[in-house]
């Protein structure tokens, strides 16, 4: 990718924009916002917020449910998963920040089945990078900006509730 990184502020409103109008028609009190930790997180409080939803967000932690658990362990800074609402009946929107190759979002809907069954699961993400391993798109989305295997997105956020976006090199496993 050459060039500069679009605004993550405007991605962000992309999506928020893309989430309203999935939101029309919906019922309100069942309807629920679910953060994969931790940019995910990050994001669906912001959405809660920004467009006055009535419901807290969850979030998620899907380093236990990871195919890759046993070759990468547990991150040092990993948090519990919070879902303050009945899972069980309810429509999600399932929130990350870069979808890759849908193994985190596989993740995610494991340890969300966990907590019961809902009626429907959406998925919105900022960024949709490309390198799908899994058969997993997202209903809605702030971006598409491909990148090739190598390199990463970064989302970070401020203590505004700001986003940025950079681009790290991955490192390198002698």
């Amino acid at each position: 990718m050459t060039g500069s990184l679009p605004s993550a502020e405007e991605l962000y409103a992309h999506l928020k924009n893309a989430l309203s109008d999935k939101l029309r028609g919906t019922n309100p009190a069942n309807t629920y916002l679910v953060g994969i930790y931790s940019g995910g997180a990050w994001l669906a409080r912001r959405l809660c917020a920004d467009l006055q939803l009535p419901n807290q967000p969850g979030t998620l932690n899907t380093s236990l449910h990871r195919d890759d658990y046993n070759r990468i362990g547990l991150h040092s800074q990993t948090q519990p998963s919070h879902v303050p609402f009945e899972v069980e009946g309810a429509h999600i929107f399932l929130i990350d920040d870069i979808l890759f190759t849908g193994r985190t979002i596989r993740a995610a809907l494991n340890e969300l089945y966990d907590y019961g069954r809902p009626a429907s699961v959406r998925l919105g993400v900022l960024i949709d990078r490309g390198g799908r391993e899994l058969p997993i798109a997202p209903d809605i989305c702030g971006g598409v900006l491909p990148l090739p295997r190598g390199r990463n997105y970064v989302l970070a956020t401020d203590d505004d509730s700001r986003f940025t976006l950079t681009m790290e090199e991955e490192p390198r496993h002698v």
